[in-house]
């Protein structure tokens, strides 16, 4: 990093000591303009690294904003197209999603894959992707529902960030338990979470701590990662024991 500027190189600082981020192989680009809104441009390892870099820089004194133009650097790049065909069968075989529209934008199409009305219906979902950045807009009754379609994008291959403009209809006001019942659903839903039973959730301020037994360090990990995934949790504390 080059800039001079005593905000930046406290920053950067704080940035390199913070182990959830690799500056070396990740770095990232920062600037500041003249209304002191700091713009964090790059590639990350990680979700839990991005909303760390996000989190760290909006708390430095004398930054008045932050411009988030950080993007996961994805484990196998996917074209736009396949992660759309993905995105839709991940949402089409949700369970709790199945009282939801679905509709995906393709070549400047919208086009309906899922029809639910009456009144019945649990939201109206629009997907798209666009350079590897998923978008949902649209409508779901429940942060639950806003959170579980967040970690489904989060899931697909080559997903480089998602943007969950989703609205809550009627307007529900977010909670730490709320977190928790999301993750919840999320870890029994995950394929890769063999007991879901057997993790604790603690949520406090939105800081999320997973406590409880799982079998692998690879399920360890997927479930540390399915929090940072949510919308709204700012830090993961992994407590879960491998028992083999």
């Amino acid at each position: 990093m080059k800039n001079g500027n005593p905000v930046i190189k406290s920053v950067w600082a704080a940035l390199e000591r913070e182990p959830l981020i690799n500056l070396h192989r990740f770095p990232i680009q920062l600037d500041m303009s003249d209304d002191g809104a700091l713009l964090l441009e790059g590639d990350v390892g990680s979700v839990a690294a991005k909303k760390r870099a996000l989190e760290i820089a909006g708390a430095m004194p004398d930054v008045r904003g932050v411009v988030d133009r950080l993007h996961v650097a994805p484990a196998e790049p996917k074209g736009d197209g396949a992660i759309l065909d993905t995105l839709k069968t991940l949402l089409l075989d949700a369970r709790e999603l199945k009282n939801c529209t679905l509709r995906i934008m393709k070549k400047g199409q919208t086009l309906t894959v899922h029809e639910a009305g009456g009144e019945d219906a649990s939201g109206d979902i629009q997907a798209s992707v666009t350079d590897g950045v998923v978008t949902l807009d649209g409508w779901v009754i429940s942060l639950s529902h806003k959170r579980m379609a967040g970690v489904l994008a989060w899931w697909v291959p080559g997903c480089r960030d998602v943007v969950d403009a989703l609205e809550v209809l009627p307007p529900e006001e977010d909670n730490d338990d709320e977190v928790s019942d999301a993750l919840s659903l999320v870890l029994e839903m995950d394929p890769m979470i063999a007991h879901p039973d057997q993790i604790r959730i603690h949520t406090r301020h939105y800081v999320v701590t997973l406590d409880g037994l799982v079998g692998t360090e690879t399920e360890k990990s997927r479930a540390e990662q399915d929090a940072w995934y949510l919308f709204a949790v700012e830090k993961v504390i992994n407590r879960l024991a491998v028992s083999r």
